[in-house]
């Protein structure tokens, strides 16, 4: 029978010999201070971000390549335990890299390719950093499993506290698509609607992971671990093009974490060699309605002003996104840039891709493809050199999106004749 949350065995100071691997402590992202591994996300000195520091092994690539086929093969570089496949999960990751010709011959782009994370266990990427919250909650003792979302959070925390057996609260703004609703609903119970946008949820969440002890909130307290996850995908990325970098890719920017991690994974490969060191251009991507950090970059600003969103892209709509400067230092230094786009956009890059290789995306999906597109059009990517552009969702989550836009050709009777007035023929 599996350990619950209370019964782990535990050392002195509270956690399991190896709980978070090769992880060695937490350090300040703004002053380098130091912080020993526990449920802490500021830094005592400055309040500035923390994230996980690590003494990695040497790891083969055949060690990895020998590993599950989920993200749990690179154990040895995330902050979970050597025994973390024994814990229950949704078991995320390894998702497909698809050679996207058809979009690629459409954009102008030489060689492109899709990172589909729709195929995750609740399809989205959002699996993937909650099986690393998930096992630093187990770590801590946690009581409760929590969140914050716009939607693809909730429904990954929902699915991922189900398969773990341990209690879930769920918080969304109440205006969030009916069918990110229902995803999170069928997993729990305890699912709260909001009146306000993400950052009030937001602000809600660390008012309540104040007050209450013994809940984990993914985003919040647990934080430093929760946002590792997302290195998984840059990882996958390397592996599967051969253990090499791209030249280019562009990622959805919400909080911005995803980014940043995408770029620490890169950098993590290269220090361990496990690829050859590179140039690679890094490019944001955000709609209009809620582009802070694209604001920032085209005015050269290194303060990101928070705003109200407004978009249909609700995945991305957070307002004062916490990684917004880490974004805009990686764009910058890589040679790349943060772009956004309108909602009518957005709409286009969804069925471009569903048009063009069979994925239909949810809204950041859309985004993405849609600022593709633009900077190709801009001249800010280069159309010879090799692109990586991520799909974080599936559409049928946000169906609202495209639902007015698609449709039958015709209605007709069961004839041939009928048919072929229809001119498909």
């Amino acid at each position: 029978m599996s350990a619950t949350l209370e019964t782990l065995p535990t050392t002195t100071n509270g956690l399991r010999d190896g709980a978070f691997g090769n992880a060695t402590g937490l350090t300040c992202r703004e002053c380098g201070y130091d912080v020993a591994l526990g449920p802490h996300y500021a830094c005592p000195e400055c309040f500035g971000p923390l994230e996980v520091a690590y003494d990695f092994p040497d790891v083969t690539r055949e060690q990895i390549e020998a590993g599950p086929a989920n993200i749990w093969r690179y154990q040895a570089l995330l902050p979970v335990p050597t025994d973390i496949e024994q814990s229950p999960n949704t078991e995320p990751g390894f998702t497909r890299l698809l050679k996207a010709d058809n979009l690629g011959e459409t954009l102008g782009i030489k060689n492109l390719w899709v990172k589909d994370d729709s195929t995750n266990p609740t399809n989205s990427f959002k699996d993937r950093v909650v099986a690393c919250a998930l096992s630093a909650a187990r770590e801590f003792g946690s009581k409760v499993f929590a969140c914050p979302s716009t939607g693809n959070l909730a429904n990954a925390v929902a699915a991922a506290g189900a398969r773990a057996g341990i209690k879930t609260v769920v918080f969304i703004p109440a205006n969030l698509e009916h069918p990110k609703v229902v995803n999170s609903a069928v997993y729990t119970d305890s699912l709260v609607k909001v009146n306000g946008n993400y950052d009030d949820v937001n602000r809600l969440a660390s008012e309540i992971a104040g007050e209450e002890e013994g809940w984990a909130f993914v985003n919040v307290n647990v934080r430093p671990y929760y946002a590792e996850g997302s290195k998984t995908l840059g990882f996958e990325i390397a592996e599967q093009l051969g253990w090499r970098l791209p030249d280019q890719i562009v990622i959805p920017v919400a909080s911005g974490s995803q980014l940043t991690k995408v770029d620490k994974a890169f950098q993590e490969l290269i220090k361990l060699g496990l690829v050859e060191e590179k140039p690679y251009k890094v490019y944001g991507a955000q709609a209009t309605g809620c582009a802070p950090v694209a604001t920032a970059y085209k005015e050269g600003s290194e303060i990101v002003r928070p705003v109200k969103p407004d978009t249909i892209a609700k995945s991305l709509a957070i307002g004062n996104p916490a990684d917004a400067v880490y974004v805009l230092d990686i764009c910058r230094r890589t040679g790349g840039a943060v772009e956004d786009i309108s909602d009518d956009e957005v709409r286009a890059g969804i069925l471009l891709l569903a048009r063009t290789e069979g994925i239909f995306t949810e809204t950041a999906g859309g985004t993405t493809v849609g600022v593709l597109k633009k900077l190709v059009e801009t001249g800010q990517l280069d159309p010879n050199l090799e692109t990586v552009v991520i799909n974080t969702g599936m559409g049928l989550k946000t169906l609202d999106a495209v639902s007015d836009q698609v449709g039958a050709a015709a209605t007709i009777d069961p004839s041939y004749d009928a048919f072929a007035a229809t001119g498909l023929v």
